[in-house]
């Protein structure tokens, strides 16, 4: 019930009449691509729209589009008002592109089907895109930008992408040029994975070449790794968050040395625990964890991802306090049971994870200790910070890498970012009635100039920023202007998003670079 849902208006005047909408923004919207765009919703237009406050609840923005097709047009015109504009397929599951399929499958959902007897070739979502300080940032990229190619290094043989997990995409590339696939989404159904291997099919017909290998991501369990490994040829792993690397690099056409800010949910770290708030070094094939955020515990494993209130309780268990308002969001068994994951170690692993950092963060502040959609925390906890003064953000420390990271490293090891002292004075903020959005404005204000600083430990010029946490506005925003403060030039994506629909394009990069090897 509380997923933002995309709202179709018939021109430009409609869409200024329930938003805000930038020079920049009317731009792009009236573009030919016709992406659905995030606008900051009217309050004053909006007391009289007659958009129902259940289409984006809370959220401060509405996903607005503009007709691009002759039948928007006509339904537009003829209807005289706005509509709601989603696709036609049930939760993680692909859109329907067969009458026949749609009326099975959204039985009980659609009450009336519209059918052609022009056959649908294949299924593209719309393209989602935000504008930050006045620069296009990608969330989704479909209809209208796929499949246009991108540049690669040059490879000397056709080779396959084949993505991550979540918000998956691949990418076909031979020459110097790849194709990055239209958004497909998770791999958590057979409708889906059935879509995924289509487009496999698809993008290779596009180019008139079979891959001649196949690379995949590091992780032994993704569906994506799976069906890499049965298609018969070569194959190679790449890490997670060094793809997402490679990517931001290579769209910005430089092969290193840089610094690669990689925050996200979750990746499969080679040392066998969860990756999120990493710091790499990238030269060329060359590539070097040099920082992360401090790690903690994940009570529950992939169940903390669908509730912050478990990341909170393993964040605050690593430093040894409490927050009688996370524990509140337990029952006794469920606080029992969790501790005992905690004190030996059972399903609960480490993680450096950037997204879990926030969702713990939106628990503690008394936002949400459960999502009723992805990331719906974070979010929450951007937008408390979009409306609030600037203020200071709170200290942090640097530390050395641990016992165990330098002993395994002989004696080296990435810096850790310290965000204890950051925690505690969030809890002290808490207790003494500081307003949440002062709190999340220091949060990620905070975040930002520990980026600065592990920047100036490293010492390298350029900084890439890439990972799904930088599809934040604030940290965005707050990050971008403090590196070029302090003087370092900001790589940013350009034509994939940050998130994890960038994947596939780095793993085909980062095997042209030939700096993988082969899946064992």
């Amino acid at each position: 019930e509380e997923k933002p849902l995309a709202v179709m208006v018939a021109d430009l005047g409609a869409a200024q009449a329930l938003c805000e909408v930038t020079p920049e923004e009317a731009a792009l919207i009236s573009g030919p691509e016709a992406p659905i765009l995030l606008l900051r919703k009217s309050e004053i237009r909006n007391q009289k729209s007659e958009i129902s406050r259940g289409i984006a609840p809370a959220n401060p923005r509405l996903g607005l589009l503009l007709p691009s097709s002759p039948l928007h047009h006509l339904l537009c015109r003829d209807l005289g008002f706005p509509i709601v504009a989603t696709s036609g397929n049930l939760s993680d599951e692909p859109i329907c592109t067969d009458e026949h399929e749609a009326r099975e499958r959204l039985q009980g959902i659609a009450d009336i089907f519209l059918v052609h007897d022009r056959a649908i070739a294949r299924h593209a979502d719309d393209s989602i895109l935000r504008i930050v300080d006045g620069r296009e940032v990608m969330l989704r990229r479909a209809r209208g930008y796929a499949p246009m190619p991108l540049p690669i290094p040059s490879s000397g043989k056709a080779i396959l992408g084949v993505g991550a997990h979540l918000k998956n995409a691949i990418c076909h590339a031979r020459g110097t040029e790849a194709i990055v696939s239209q958004h497909l989404g998770d791999m958590d159904t057979t409708e889906s994975r059935a879509a995924f291997e289509r487009a496999v099919e698809d993008v290779q017909r596009l180019h008139a070449t079979r891959a001649a290998e196949v690379v995949c991501d590091l992780h032994p369990d993704y569906t994506s790794t799976a069906f890499a490994r049965g298609l018969g040829l070569p194959v190679r792993a790449v890490q997670h968050h060094l793809a997402h690397a490679m990517a931001c690099l290579a769209e910005n056409e430089w092969e290193g040395p840089a610094l690669a800010v990689v925050w996200d949910g979750t990746g499969y770290g080679p040392d066998g625990t969860v990756w999120g708030g990493e710091f790499l070094r990238v030269d060329g094939k060359i590539w070097e964890r040099v920082a992360h955020l401090r790690r903690f515990r994940l009570p529950g494993g992939e169940a903390a991802v669908r509730e912050p209130r478990r990341s909170a309780l393993g964040l605050l268990a690593e430093i040894g306090v409490k927050s009688m308002g996370v524990e509140a969001a337990f029952t006794d068994e469920e606080r029992r049971v969790i501790a005992s994951m905690l004190e030996r170690g059972v399903n609960a692993p480490w993680t450096t994870s950037a997204g879990r950092l926030f969702d713990a963060v939106a628990t503690i502040v008394g936002l949400r200790p459960r999502h009723a959609f992805e990331a719906q925390a974070a979010m929450e906890l951007e937008w408390a910070a979009e409306v609030a003064v600037e203020v200071e953000p709170y200290f942090f420390r640097i530390v050395a890498p641990s016992l165990a990271e330098a002993t395994s490293n002989h004696g080296k090891g990435p810096l850790v970012l310290d965000w204890k002292t950051m925690i505690s004075a969030i809890l002290a903020d808490v207790a003494r009635g500081r307003t949440v959005e002062e709190i999340a404005f220091a949060f990620h204000a905070t975040l930002a100039q520990g980026i600065v600083e592990v920047a100036r430990a490293i010492g390298e010029k350029r900084v890439a920023l890439t990972g799904g946490c930088f599809q934040n506005r604030v940290l965005l925003s707050l990050s971008t202007r403090a590196l070029r403060a302090a003087g370092f030039q900001v790589l940013l994506h350009q034509r994939l998003p940050p998130n994890d629909g960038c994947i596939a394009y780095g793993q085909v990069v980062t095997a042209c670079r030939g700096g993988v090897a082969p899946l064992a």
